[in-house]
């Protein structure tokens, strides 16, 4: 059995909760079976501009991403823009599978950005669209079971397609 593995990035502005996702990601194994054929290697990533330099570094070549922002804080929703460019700005040329996740709807009241609003900037930049609640382990392994699935059908693509040249 071939056990493959992906990198993936979690990229988003500061406190919109991209440790908290994958902190219960990584943890939950009552969810998940712990003899999976594909790993992802998360990296959580600072959302603060003073660590963007050291970024380049442990973004480099990206398998996966996900966009983090927080559905009660429409500055976060906005900056996904500037986050998605940096990301796909280390594999130019490449397709890279990502998803766009709003955390904390558990914040219902505070609610600032609306659900059509940002499922449809996900879908016009080729993304899949989540929304999760950690606080209240809603939907948080969605996002990275899709993710996964992605990465698997570019592999199974990949291996057609070199199985074709020989």
């Amino acid at each position: 059995m071939v056990k493959l593995s992906a990198k993936c990035i979690l990229a988003g502005d500061a406190a919109v909760g991209k440790t908290a996702l994958a902190q219960l990601f990584r943890s939950d194994g009552t969810h998940f079976q712990k003899n999976y054929t594909l790993e992802l290697f998360i990296f959580d990533s600072a959302g603060k501009e003073m660590f963007s330099e050291m970024l380049d570094k442990l973004w480099e070549n990206p398998n996966v991403f996900c966009l983090v922002y927080d559905v009660t804080n429409e500055q976060s929703f906005n900056g996904c823009s500037k986050w998605l460019e940096k990301v796909r700005a280390q594999a130019p040329g490449v397709f890279v599978p990502g998803v766009l996740v709003g955390t904390k709807t558990d914040l219902a009241g505070r609610r600032a950005v609306d659900s059509a609003q940002a499922q449809a900037w996900a879908l016009g930049q080729g993304l899949e669209y989540f929304e999760t609640s950690v606080k209240e382990m809603d939907n948080y392994e969605a996002p990275f079971c899709s993710l996964a699935k992605q990465f698997y059908c570019l592999y199974k693509e990949k291996v057609e397609m070199f199985h074709g040249l020989v």
